[in-house]
């Protein structure tokens, strides 16, 4: 069953209950009740208050998020213009409650995000070895662009527990 849910843009209170959420998902044990998890492939936190704080003070980027009624954030992604795309980044939805249609209505919020800002194209990257993640996004209309990027070697990204490098994959957007 779907949870009832909306979703809205986050602010700066919003920063420790992002950043828990984010971590939660993609990293550690908690990371593992859910398909998304990096846990197997990264160590350490996939984003810190700090980063997070920073990145709400670029006027090109945004971050939304999903509430439950309890107004428990369930859900987030973060959305940046660059030039002609809007970035996605970061789609989060708590692991324990991912496959129950939050992403696919965080990445429908994204689109409509970048239809208002006059954009596209959406664009994001992918750790090439997350097959089901890649093809996920594809059936969501996204598409491999043959572009691959290195992994960050920047601890702060993550600790990697083998040799990763990004897809990078792009939708197109008609409004």
């Amino acid at each position: 069953m779907l949870p009832t849910f909306h979703i809205c843009k986050a602010t700066e209170a919003d920063i420790d209950a992002l950043v828990i959420l984010v971590n939660s998902a993609y990293r550690g044990e908690s990371s593992k009740q859910g398909w998304t998890t990096e846990a197997d492939l990264l160590d350490g936190s996939r984003i810190d208050a700090t980063t997070m704080f920073l990145d709400m003070q670029n006027p090109n980027q945004q971050f939304l998020k999903a509430v439950d009624p309890f107004n428990k954030i369930i859900g987030c992604v973060s959305l940046v213009k660059k030039d002609a795309v809007l970035y996605l980044g970061m789609l989060t939805v708590q692991p324990n409650i991912q496959a129950k249609g939050i992403g696919k209505a965080l990445l429908d919020a994204a689109e409509t995000t970048a239809i208002s800002l006059g954009l596209n194209i959406i664009e994001m990257t992918v750790i090439s070895v997350r097959k089901n993640l890649i093809d996920w996004y594809i059936r969501k209309g996204y598409q491999l662009t043959g572009e691959t990027l290195p992994f960050p070697s920047d601890p702060k990204f993550g600790i990697q527990k083998q040799a990763l490098i990004f897809c990078v994959l792009q939708k197109k957007i008609h409004d």
